[in-house]
């Protein structure tokens, strides 16, 4: 079985080790270089926060490593370039489609929002999600350098053939004492050696030993050019710390968000470990919720209020305390009510197992879970209550479940749970595809 140095493959897919027996026609399993699978196995079996992103399992008899809720990009020591996908792109074999829902949905959580996705870049099939990022830096920087790299007065010190600035007598009684027609001076030079160039210079240098796409490695030779004169950083964290984007420096916003996001180690989800690997992975449940969240305040009607992760309710009192916290995703407020609780899956409904045996592929505990929300957060004056379950569009659901789950509750108050797509694309086209027969919106 060989292996590649670039893979893609979608969530909950599975990966061996080259020396594996486990056959290259088996369904969502690659093949990875036995270094790199022996340096994810020990992530597996590492820290707690760690070994959630990957399940160790058999695979036709063989060790294998799951792919678990997280997409993103991963770099192993020995060069393996890994891309996950979100598995919305799974039942249609898109990886396009997945990597630009990807994309779409970053935009909502903090410090993303400079993330495009309008960029040819993901429409090409075979652009991994690595090279799409290296691109967006890229581009950034070249839209900055065609406005100016800005300079700064910086303080510098040198024995020159003539006296510029100050003259330092210490300096000059140390070092000229000989050489009497020299002077050493203190002044400020208008030079472009400022915090945030040596930021982009340094974040450049690092792309450029990941980037294996000829455009984007001679759009790099081109900036360290423009870059000769800048000066790498010597020390990241305190250039970060000392940053200062001043009046007419809004061209930098972008670049140093990209930059500060390479130098960390492109790492919402730090991966340890005696070997250190560049990672760029997220929870896709995290991802989905904001995402959602973001979108629906856009949605609804200006009389309604979207709160999330609201922790008000509990599911018992003992001892007179409150256990166990009732946490729903979204709450749905007008007027200062709860009209009703969402909560977001990110789980593949299929709409086509409408039977009593596959349950579109629902789970029982969800159920259980929005029950509970539905009995303790609603007023008691409501006398029909709608609670929604929201799961990511795709092929195989498209609109929402035409009937409502009704519970089997006491009394006059009825409590109704809808299963509904959330549409994940740019612009007005995004949102949750509402039943006709709910009442809420």
């Amino acid at each position: 079985m060989r292996t590649n140095k670039e893979i893609s493959l979608f969530e909950f897919s599975y990966l061996v080790s080259e020396s594996s027996d486990v056959c290259r026609e088996v369904n969502h399993v690659e093949p990875i270089a036995p270094s790199a699978f022996v340096f994810l196995k020990q992530i597996a079996l590492g820290s707690k926060e760690d070994n959630k992103l990957f399940r160790l399992c058999k695979k036709s008899g063989s060790e294998a490593l799951q792919v678990r809720n997280h997409a993103g990009v991963i770099f192993t020591p020995d060069g393996t370039h890994i891309e996950v996908l979100p598995k919305v792109g799974r039942t249609s074999s898109n990886p396009t489609l997945a990597r630009k829902s990807l994309l779409v949905m970053l935009r909502a959580l903090k410090g993303f929002s400079h993330v495009q996705t309008s960029s040819a870049l993901i429409h090409e099939e075979k652009m991994p999600l690595l090279e799409v990022f290296i691109g967006q830096f890229i581009n950034s920087v070249l839209n900055l350098v065609k406005k100016g790299l800005k300079s700064d007065y910086v303080q510098t010190v040198d024995n020159l053939a003539y006296q510029k600035g100050k003259l330092v007598s210490a300096g000059q009684l140390r070092n000229n004492l000989v050489t009497k027609h020299k002077f050493y001076c203190e002044y400020q030079e208008y030079l472009v050696d400022r915090p945030a160039n040596r930021l982009l210079h340094s974040a450049l240098n690092i792309v450029a030993k990941l980037s294996r796409s000829p455009k984007h490695k001679k759009q790099l030779q081109e900036l360290f050019f423009i870059f000769e004169e800048v000066p790498l950083s010597r020390d990241y964290k305190s250039d970060l710390s000392r940053l200062r984007l001043d009046r007419g420096m809004s061209h930098y916003h972008t670049p140093i968000a990209w930059a500060t996001l390479i130098l960390n180690g492109f790492s919402p989800q730090t991966m340890k470990g005696s070997n250190q690997a560049i990672s760029l992975l997220f929870p896709m449940e995290r991802v989905f919720e904001d995402y959602v969240a973001k979108v629906l305040r856009q949605q609804v009607p200006d009389d309604f209020v979207v709160k999330n992760q609201v922790k008000r309710k509990s599911l018992v009192e003992h001892k007179q305390a409150s256990w166990f916290k009732l946490q729903p995703d979204l709450l749905l407020e007008k007027g200062g009510c709860v009209v009703s609780v969402l909560d977001t899956k990110w789980k593949l409904v299929d709409q086509t197992k409408d039977n009593g045996s596959d349950k579109y592929g629902l789970s029982q505990s969800d159920f259980y879970q929005m029950f509970a929300y539905g009995q303790h957060y609603f007023d008691d004056s409501a006398d029909e209550r709608e609670v929604f379950l929201i799961y990511p569009a795709h092929d195989g659901f498209e609109t929402a479940i035409e009937q409502s789950f009704d519970f089997n509750t006491s009394g006059d108050n009825k409590l109704k749970l809808w299963i509904v797509p959330f549409v994940i694309e740019e612009g007005s086209t995004a949102g949750v595809v509402w039943p006709k027969e709910c009442r809420l919106i």
